[in-house]
C-alpha cells in the first residue's frame, strides 16, 4: 500500500502543479487579451481621428473647388455681359446716322489733316472723306468708321478709326464699367 500513497501524492502534487500552471496561463492570457483590447481601442481611435482629418480635408477641398467654380462661372458671365455691351456699342456706331458720321469725320480731318499726306477710310465713308479733305485718298480699310492718316513716307500712321478709339476707351474704362455693372 505504500506505493499507492506515493502515487496518490504524486498525482495530487501534479494536479496542484497543473492547476497552478493553468491559473498562470489564464492570468497571462487575460493580460494579453486586455493589452490587445487596449491596442485595438488605440488603433481604432487613431483610425477614427485619421478618417475625420481626411474627411475635413476632402470637405475643405470640395468647398474650395465649388467656390472656384462659382467664381469661374461668375467671371465668364461678366465677360459675356461686357462683350455684349461692347458689341452693342459697335452696332450703335455702325447704325449711326450719316450726318453724325460726317460731323465726326469733319472734326477729325479738320484737326489732324495737317499731320498726314494720305487718308484711308472704310468703303462706306469713302465718298464723305473724299469730299471733306484735300489729302490723297489712299484706299479702303476694314473698319466700322473713321479714318487713318499716313505721312508721305508711310512711317507715321495716325489711327482715328472708330474701332481703335472704341477699343482704347473700352480698355481704359473696363474697371469703371465693371464697377458700375457689378458694384
Amino acid at each position: 500500500m505504500g506505493l499507492e500513497i506515493v502515487v496518490k501524492d504524486i498525482q495530487v502534487g501534479a494536479q496542484a502543479e497543473v492547476s497552478r500552471i493553468k491559473a498562470e496561463a489564464d492570468a497571462k492570457a487575460s493580460e494579453i487579451i486586455n493589452e490587445a483590447k487596449e491596442i485595438q481601442k488605440k488603433m481604432l481611435g487613431d483610425s477614427l481621428a485619421k478618417v475625420e482629418e481626411d474627411l475635413q480635408k476632402v470637405h475643405q477641398q470640395v468647398i474650395s473647388s465649388a467656390n472656384l467654380e462659382v467664381k469661374r462661372i461668375t467671371l465668364n458671365k461678366r465677360k459675356e455681359l461686357l462683350d455684349k455691351v461692347y458689341n452693342n456699342t459697335v452696332e450703335s456706331i455702325k447704325s449711326m446716322p450719316a450726318s453724325k458720321n460726317e460731323e465726326l469725320l469733319k472734326y477729325v480731318i479738320d484737326k489732324y489733316e495737317a499731320s498726314g499726306a494720305r487718308v484711308y477710310s472704310s468703303k462706306d465713308s469713302e465718298e464723305t472723306v473724299r469730299k471733306l479733305t484735300k489729302l490723297t485718298y489712299a484706299g479702303n480699310i476694314n473698319c466700322i468708321g473713321g479714318i487713318v492718316l499716313e505721312s508721305e513716307d508711310g512711317t507715321i500712321r495716325l489711327d482715328f478709326t472708330y474701332d481703335s478709339i472704341l477699343k482704347n476707351v473700352y480698355e481704359r474704362s473696363l474697371k469703371q464699367i465693371s464697377d458700375i455693372l457689378y458694384g
